[in-house]
């Protein structure tokens, strides 16, 4: 691989994800997803990276002993890899193996005429995070973090297209401008708020500050618009329950940092609730805290 250039490197491994993700789209969907789920497994705690997630468990859980860090990490690998093998069945799953609860919620905002933010994390499967509200009759647009491969990315890309019926955003400059415009229509907008941001903002997480990328915070004081947890929980195999929570209360004491950072404490209180709830379920494997 180290005698290719970078164009035929990209292209290669697009190849491999192509195939990888043909194969499993030819599976029933729970074969795909326990097949993955058993790959994971298998190779997932062997990698380098996996230090990582034990280091972040150590410190999140500084009670938790070493054979249940390894069951997490065991865990956390499973989950990781049946996201990968179930994603060729996104549609099949959005139509038939989601349980949702606080539908409620989404209506509140599809009907209150203003903007809105869903916040979710990398837990569960977190791809499904957006499709819920869509069959709700609450198109939302999705802002992600674009892989570094483009010809990868381009195959991400299309496989979500059967969820964003609001269409889809690259974080970024110009991704700030495009949510802008999403916000100032009236629209409604869906961000993973769970990893590290190094130009963020410092934010408790698990005890520990934790640089958090502030955008949702901003925006939502900006507009003054609702901001709404959603959890992707998987419930077993194939299944899910996702859960959407009434708006966070907003932060105004007239001080647009202070609520800036209180808002983003209370979101990252949330989704260290729902960690805590499940530590296997949340990708541990991304250096969230400083080292």
């Amino acid at each position: 691989m180290k005698l290719l250039s970078k164009p035929m490197r990209q292209r290669l491994e697009a190849v491999v994800v192509r195939a990888v993700f043909f194969l499993f789209g030819l599976l029933p969907v729970d074969a795909a997803s326990a097949v993955g789920g058993a790959v994971g497994r298998a190779v997932g705690p062997r990698l380098k990276v996996s230090d990582v997630a034990r280091r972040n468990l150590a410190r999140a859980f500084p009670g938790m002993d070493a054979a249940t860090v390894e069951a997490v990490v065991g865990r956390v690998w499973d989950n990781l890899g049946r996201v990968a093998a179930e994603f060729p069945h996104l549609d099949y799953l959005v139509a038939n193996r989601i349980t949702l609860a606080g539908a409620e919620n989404i209506h509140a905002l599809r009907d209150d005429g203003r903007p809105g933010l869903f916040f979710s994390a990398h837990y569960g499967n977190w791809e499904l995070g957006i499709a819920t509200a869509g069959q709700e009759g609450l198109p939302l647009t999705l802002v992600y973090r674009a892989a570094n491969n483009p010809w990868v990315e381009d195959i991400y890309r299309k496989g979500r297209t059967v969820l964003s019926q609001g269409g889809q955003i690259q974080k970024g400059s110009e991704g700030a401008r495009e949510i802008m415009a999403v916000l100032k229509a009236g629209g409604h907008v869906g961000m993973l708020v769970d990893q590290k941001m190094n130009d963020g903002i410092a934010v408790p997480f698990f005890g520990r500050d934790a640089m958090t990328a502030p955008a949702v915070a901003r925006f939502a004081l900006k507009f003054g618009c609702p901001v709404v947890p959603a959890r992707v929980e998987r419930l077993g195999g194939a299944r899910f329950r996702i859960t959407v929570l009434p708006p966070l209360p907003l932060p105004d004491s007239g001080d647009a940092h202070a609520d800036t950072l209180a808002l983003m404490t209370a979101i990252n209180a949330v989704i260290e609730d729902w960690i805590r709830a499940d530590p296997g379920q949340w990708l541990w494997l991304h250096k969230r805290w400083p080292e």
